[in-house]
């Protein structure tokens, strides 16, 4: 079985090994008649092509630069950032894997035999997120009167900006795509004519305390996905220094743990290899890889400047909140 692990040793860049990995994994498909590792190889070409050519990238995050401009006149008073990245080499692999044991798992636990290839690959078709814009708010304290409840009043403003945000990129070239979450989870706060289109995670939190508002769009300029994050700064903090960090990673484990005590290891090859990957990947001790242009002293002090653990960033804006109008006023 090939894996991810088996490059990350020799000093590669993470370009250099999508393409040998890609290729292993195909020949391996060919030789084996493992048709899942022939979806698993044209994934990992679709990544290729976003780090290779990236022209697209600067039309498209100058796209998403108009509705940051029509936040700043829009919220004067709100700070906000706008963050675009390529998901990086590792989580895109975790997730991949994570999606085909879901998938069989499910449908072994449904039905009692396993999905034919076709079936995994519906489901790995809704991987779309290899890139994600977020925008993060906060409002300054200084900006909330007494009588008001600061929490409350940042998700007013989350749920308002969502509420315009898809006809407005869709006159700058991108389509909303129809949620998977059953609209009777969407918060009422989100308008009926645009619901279909969100995750509300703020609504319906994860296990873990995860909370967000997740759109996905079709770019028709560079006919690629992006998935849309809208989130407060302490939702925000949560999810990426808080509990939901770390406490996400242990649920994981033990959700993909408890899988493999539930199907017959030997019984689907597809199951077993993508559930190994996956496994091999949680446990890797990243301060021993040699990977170009990324260090680590452990699985925490982490230097990523080519896109390997953290993702490659794409679009960085930040509003502050215009403090000065106080003074003037």
């Amino acid at each position: 079985m090939v894996t991810l692990n088996d490059y990350l040793y020799n000093g590669d860049t993470v370009l250099k090994i999508i393409q040998k990995y890609s290729q292993d994994l195909k020949g391996s498909s060919i030789v084996t008649g493992n048709t899942v590792d022939m979806l698993h190889s044209n994934f990992l070409l679709r990544m290729e092509e976003l780090l290779v050519h990236n022209d697209f990238l600067t039309s498209q995050s100058q796209r998403i630069r108009e509705f940051y401009k029509y936040m700043t006149k829009q919220y004067p008073h709100l700070a906000f950032t706008f963050k675009g990245r390529i998901k990086s080499l590792i989580r895109a692999e975790e997730k991949f894997n994570a999606y085909i044991v879901g998938t069989i798992y499910d449908y072994y636990k449904k039905n009692g035999s396993f999905p034919e290839p076709a079936e995994i690959k519906s489901k790995i078709e809704h991987f779309r997120d290899l890139i994600a814009y977020r925008i993060v708010i906060s409002m300054p304290k200084c900006h909330v009167d007494e009588n008001e409840d600061r929490t409350e009043t940042e998700l007013k403003y989350l749920y308002e900006i969502a509420n315009i945000l898809p006809d407005f990129l869709e006159r700058v070239g991108f389509c909303a795509e129809v949620s998977t979450m059953d609209v009777d989870l969407i918060s009422d706060r989100i308008n009926k004519s645009v619901r279909p289109y969100f995750k509300d995670f703020i609504s319906n939190p994860s296990p873990y305390g995860y909370q967000s508002l997740h759109i996905t769009l079709y770019d028709n300029e560079s006919r690629s996905y992006v998935e849309v994050q809208l989130r407060t700064k302490d939702m925000d903090d949560y999810a990426e220094i808080g509990p939901a960090n770390h406490l996400g990673y242990e649920k994981r484990q033990q959700k993909e743990r408890a899988r493999r005590d539930k199907i017959p290891q030997g019984e689907c090859v597809y199951f077993d290899e993508a559930y190994e990957r996956g496994m091999l990947l949680q446990q890797l001790e990243l301060s021993k890889i040699d990977v170009n242009m990324f260090g680590a002293i452990n699985n925490s002090l982490i230097n990523d400047g080519c896109g390997l653990y953290r993702g490659r960033l794409i679009l960085p804006f930040e509003h502050l909140s215009r403090f000065q109008n106080d003074v003037i006023d």
